[in-house]
């Protein structure tokens, strides 16, 4: 197994994933979905950072600059971390369930005459079959959510484009906006 595991930051807490969330689809599918909440609410993100950006310039607290532009910077930073994150997890989970898919292709071949033994790995293969493929499934899903994101986000931030000091925001940047 990886012995790295991904962790994920909530605002109170830092979650690690195991080789069990990966295997535990709901676990899984729930910490996704919990991540993907800041794409969700991407529209109600950019009004409320924006709000605040303002509210620091009036209150002279805030750097120069044009407050649009310093709202959807940092935005846009969330968004970078939130998918960077997400990727991990999709990642590693893949990992580890094709790895515990050939795990148990590889002792099928060792069980050669025990009927009973065959059929019970053979079942657990299924299984790990259907995780795998939800798993997979995870990667389009992912392209889908962040492609949704960023079109919310640049109908607010049209004339935003990452620093090209930022070399994994422009990684996001230019993935998202390549045919």
């Amino acid at each position: 197994m990886p012995s790295k595991q991904p962790p994920l930051a909530t605002a109170p807490s830092l979650v690690y994933v195991s080789p069990s969330t990966c295997h535990n689809l709901s676990l899984f599918k729930d910490l996704l979905k919990e991540y993907r909440r800041l794409d969700d609410t991407i529209t109600m993100r950019l009004n409320r950072t924006n709000a605040q950006f303002r509210d620091r310039d009036r209150a002279g607290t805030s750097s120069k600059g044009n407050i649009q532009d310093q709202a959807c910077a940092y935005v846009w930073k969330e968004l970078v971390e939130n998918w960077k994150r997400r990727a991990e997890m999709i990642n590693y989970c893949v990992n580890i369930v094709d790895q515990s898919m050939e795990e148990k292709r590889k002792s099928l071949t060792s069980e050669e005459g025990d009927a009973r033994a065959q059929r019970k790995t053979q079942a657990a293969i299924f299984a790990d079959e259907v995780k795998r493929n939800q798993v997979h499934n995870e990667l389009a899903i992912e392209k889908i959510v962040r492609q949704r994101s960023i079109d919310a986000f640049q109908s607010r931030c049209q004339y935003f484009s990452p620093p090209l000091t930022d070399a994994e925001a422009r990684k996001w940047w230019d993935a998202l906006h390549m045919p």
